[in-house]
């Protein structure tokens, strides 16, 4: 019981330093690792040695695939590849089903791009469409941004989910992350609509009374944009080698065990495959007057994703610390068969990554610390298999959406962008995330009934 105690105290103090004191979730993350480990009782000289070794663990698992997805998805924005993602959408769809356009736009603009970002890049679009189509600016505003948020949270390579495997040692796995990533990140994009639509004859906003830009004038700020097998190439192709990777690397050996399986379990593997993106994507790399040759123009999107991807990149190794130390503790197993005797299964990663989630506003920290603390009661939880460890992930990803309110960065780009009132924000993108993570804890349980 003393063990679990700390555990609490070690949570309280990531919570409350990140969210009343605003210390930096790395900071947090390696106080709460050290505070564990000296509180535990953890011999003295073994401790920094667990803590470095946790650090650079997991980045050595996981952080070149973290880099490499933050400069493919810094060369897609930066070339307007998201745009042209977004006019393929609406060529295929029409002009009859806006939202669920806008949705589906961010849905797919998300799994490369940060839901921030991606909202920054798509606003414009998104006001163009909202006049073109006379609909109301929050639905179409919360139908963006719900769209974003679905794969934001559940869908590899984006940093907070590829961290959060990591932590559960699926990173030779990501392919059965993805697919399932995919199937309940579509289940949370239809529920955020759904409460577009409802949100859409009940609220206004300021966009509603502005003139704004045209669609045709957004694309062509962008210049020549990439075609839609340029655009949508360097994120799919590396998916689809991730999944059919975790195919060919499958137990029953589905594809045999002979130069088929060697090629692409070698393609596939996260690392691998994301090279592949990097290469397909350096083509669309755009030069500038300031940037005039093609290598300066990478150089300077390569140092914006570093930049980018750093603050994740040390999160993701402080949670790795903070793992290490409760796996050194043993409060796993003591923590784990008390929870195990409640029956809640998969919703305990979901309550505690919704309380940090809820309490310190981002979502990669909230992923990346929950994993770290439910990675040692796997087993205890009757997690430890496969796709119970995948499935935990999901349930993590749910519970790192529930809910986005005034911490968090993401709530604020919707409300400047879009000209919501707090209130309003309140009413139409909080709640429609606060539905998201409910609808995506339940596809997962319902998955779990199924697969487990």
């Amino acid at each position: 019981m003393e063990l679990v105690i700390v555990l609490l105290v070690a949570i309280a103090f990531v919570v409350l330093s990140t969210s009343k004191f605003k210390i930096h979730p790395f900071l947090a993350l390696l106080g709460a690792a050290f505070l564990t480990a000296l509180l535990s009782g953890l011999p003295l000289s073994s401790i920094a040695k667990t803590i470095s070794g946790g650090f650079g663990g997991i980045l050595g698992y996981i952080g070149l695939v973290i880099m490499l997805g933050t400069i493919i998805g810094t060369i897609l924005e930066r070339s307007g590849a998201a745009i042209t993602m977004a006019d393929t959408i609406i060529k295929l769809l029409g002009d009859r089903f806006p939202r669920m356009t806008m949705s589906l736009i961010g849905y797919l603009v998300s799994i490369p791009v940060f839901c921030d970002s991606g909202y920054v890049i798509l606003n414009s679009l998104k006001r163009a469409m909202t006049k073109r189509m006379g609909v109301s600016a929050v639905g179409m505003s919360v139908a963006l941004a719900t769209g974003l948020y679905a794969t934001h949270t559940f869908v590899p390579p984006t940093p907070g989910p590829i961290a959060a495997a990591g932590n559960l040692d699926l990173t030779n796995n990501l392919g059965l992350v993805i697919g399932l990533g995919l199937i309940v990140a579509a289940a949370t994009a239809l529920a955020g609509l759904a409460w577009a639509n409802y949100a859409s004859s009940r609220y206004e906003c300021g966009e509603d009374d502005e003139v704004t830009e045209s669609y045709e004038t957004l694309k062509a700020r962008y210049g020549k944009l990439p075609t839609a097998a340029q655009a949508f190439s360097p994120i799919l192709i590396p998916i689809v080698l991730i999944c059919l990777g975790s195919i060919a690397n499958y137990p029953s050996a589905p594809l045999g065990d002979g130069t088929l399986k060697t090629a692409l379990a070698f393609l596939g593997s996260p690392l691998n495959a994301l090279v592949i993106g990097l290469f397909i994507a350096l083509p669309l790399v755009k030069t500038s007057e300031d940037k005039p040759t093609k290598g300066e123009a990478l150089t300077a999107q390569v140092s914006d994703a570093i930049s980018t991807a750093a603050p994740i990149l040390l999160i993701t190794g402080a949670g790795g610390a903070f793992g290490a130390v409760l796996k050194a503790t043993g409060v796993g197993p003591q923590l784990g068969e008390t929870l195990s005797t409640l029956g809640i299964g998969l919703f305990m990663p979901f309550i505690v990554a919704a309380a940090l989630k809820t309490a310190q506003g981002s979502s990669t920290v909230a992923l990346v610390t929950t994993s770290a603390l439910v990675a040692p009661m796997l087993g205890d939880l009757g997690l430890a298999t496969e796709m119970g460890r995948v499935l935990t992930v999901l349930a993590i990803g749910a519970g790192a959406m529930t809910v986005s309110h005034a911490n968090d960065s993401f709530f604020w780009v919707v409300t400047q962008f879009s000209k919501m009132s707090v209130s309003t924000a309140y009413r139409a993108q909080t709640i429609a995330t606060l539905i998201q993570g409910l609808t995506g804890i339940v596809t997962v349980y319902i998955l779990s009934l199924i697969l487990l």
